[in-house]
Formats: structure tokens, sequence, C-alpha cells
């Protein structure tokens, strides 16, 4: 494979693991080979939406292994978002585990150190009864599949511009913001297109009652930099808590930079002199501009990333190639 040019889309692999939870239990994690399964045509995942889902890498290290990124706290993460939509989700051992198989199961795709790639893990847990009346399904399938990818956005850590999307909203302020549910990224890819046709790679959502405070981009949290160089991202009910922000928060407190989670009014971009978007995909994303109808705010200059995002990227990015000392214990040993 051409490591360094692999861009952020699926690539074929040997193999998934896949358990199913069937009256009460789940069972034995199965290696698959065949890209395919079988669902039921009533299956309450393709009538009602019941699924969810979580991403995160695994890195090989400058010293040659094969680490996971926190998996625990994905495990976690898909446990509410399971429970937002009454589904069952697998112990947090059991996620890690399938996790682990599915990386050791495909090592020979997992991108070498020094090329800047990562193998993405996507574990996927579907409602699998047949029905046609609105009910809960009972049987779940939980699954990891991967694939190596590189930088979510062609030009990698590189800034791009923004435009904030108030006629669209991602979720409703006590609807299903907070779990990483697949109906909240289909109602996000039109507004997404919509951006994108206008020249900007990225879409703002504001919250969903006033489209007066900051929620999120379309794939990732929000976070600013201001002139002192403390650390600020949005709190709503509506947007999905990133494990990625979580960890550049620490970090930033590890630098010794003040760190605020807090409603952030859209009227406040200006206070801000760096801002990124960030998630498991991209890392962080430098956003050189906004653009909300006439008004453009712009964030230091279009050719180059700030110096606090370059320092919290450098960070996240030295910790998880085992560049640097993993002093909060992230890495999980495949």
């Amino acid at each position: 494979m051409d490591w360094k040019n692999l861009g952020f889309a699926y690539h074929p692999t040997r193999a998934w693991i896949r358990c199913e939870y069937r009256a009460g239990q789940w069972s034995t994690p199965q290696v698959v080979t065949d890209p395919h399964f079988k669902i039921h045509a009533a299956a309450i995942s393709l009538q009602y939406g019941q699924a969810c889902f979580e991403g995160l890498k695994a890195f090989q290290t400058q010293n040659q292994n094969a680490v996971l990124f926190r998996p625990d706290q994905n495990a976690l993460r898909m446990q509410k978002s399971a429970e937002r939509i009454c589904m069952i989700a697998p112990p947090v051992q059991l996620f890690v585990e399938c996790c682990k198989l599915a990386v050791f199961h495909n090592r020979e795709f997992l991108p070498p150190y020094g090329t800047g790639a990562s193998l993405y893990l996507r574990p996927t847990l579907i409602g699998t009864d047949p029905a046609i009346g609105l009910a809960p399904s009972q049987a779940f399938d939980f699954y990891v599949l991967v694939t190596p990818v590189g930088p979510y956005y062609k030009d990698g850590f590189f800034p791009v511009k923004a435009l904030v999307v108030d006629h669209f909203d991602r979720a409703a302020p006590l609807g299903t913001g907070m779990a990483k549910v697949a109906g909240n990224y289909a109602a996000g890819l039109l507004p997404s297109l919509y951006a994108k046709k206008l020249g900007y790679p990225i879409a703002l959502h504001t919250d969903p009652v006033h489209h007066t405070h900051i929620d999120e981009f379309g794939t990732s949290n929000f976070l600013g930099i201001d002139k002192s160089g403390a650390y600020h991202t949005p709190q709503s009910s509506s947007i999905l808590p990133s494990i990625t922000n979580d960890s550049l928060m620490q970090i930033a407190k590890d630098q010794g930079r003040e760190v605020f989670r807090r409603p952030i009014a859209i009227n406040e971009l200006g206070n801000f002199t760096e801002v990124g978007a960030c998630g498991t995909a991209a890392v962080i994303t430098p956003i050189y501009s906004i653009t909300r109808q006439d008004q453009v705010w712009t964030f230091g200059e279009s050719q180059q990333a700030g110096a606090v995002l370059t320092q919290l990227y450098k960070a996240l990015q030295g910790v998880q190639y085992g560049e640097q000392p993993d002093s909060h214990d992230w890495l999980v040993a495949c």
C-alpha cells in the first residue's frame, strides 16, 4: 500500500470481528473473513435506525508496538449511546477484546511508524430483530471492522474554511445529540454537502433552540484558543462528547493552560486567536475562517496552523505514536 497517500477512505482488509447478543448473553467473538453478512429485511436497525457506532485508532509506535488509543472510553461512550436508543452494548472488557482481535487479525494493514497513517476501527452495534411495529430489538450484533487511513482532509493538518449552517439542526436539545447514533450522521449529510458546494470543507452548527451559541462542527467538536492561550470548548446537551477533545483538554492542562468547557456564544468568535475542529479522524483540523451570512471571523494565517493548536496536535500524536511518555495510561497494547 501507498501508506503516505491513503486518504480517509475504506480499504478492504482481511477480517472483522463479530459478537451476537441473544437471550440475554453475548457470544464468543468470531473472526469473519467474508465482508458481507445476512440481516433480515425487517431488522429494526434498518426499519427504525436502532444503530450506534464508535471510531478509534490503532497505531504502530516507534518501538514497533501495536497500540489502541483509549478504547475503554469508546466502550463507555457506546454504552451511553446504546442506553439512549434502548440497546444492550457489550461490556467494556468484551469491547476492548474485540478491538484487539480486529487489530491482531489485520496486523499487515497496520500502517508502519513514520507514515503518518493509522488503522481506523469502527465498532458498530445494530438491532437485528425483525419487526414492523415500533419497539426495541431484543437481539443485537456487535462487530468491529478496520481499515488503514491517512488524513481525514486531503491536506492533513492544514487550515480550512468553515460555514455556519443556521438553517440546519444536527440534533434536538433533548434528542440524541450526545449519543453516537447513525441517524445523527444521516441528518448531517445535507448541511455538510451544502457547505462544500459553497466552497467550505466543514460546516459549523449552532444551538438548535436559539441559534446563538456554538454547538459543534459537522464531523467534530469545536475548540477555541484565546489570547492568553486558554482552551475553550462548548458545553451543550446536543453535542457528542469527544474522546479526542477530552484528551486534548488534559494535554492543555498538562501544558499549564486554563481549560473551560462552557456555553460559547457565536459572537465570542472574535475573542479567539485559533480555532480547531477535533475528533478521532483528523485529531485537529485548524480553522482559518468561519463565515456566517455576511460576517467572517478569521484566525491566524491561511497557510499555517497556529502555535497552540500545533503544540496540542504534536503532543497528542506524540503519545499515540509512542514518541512521548504515556503519562495518563491511554495506550492499550494489542
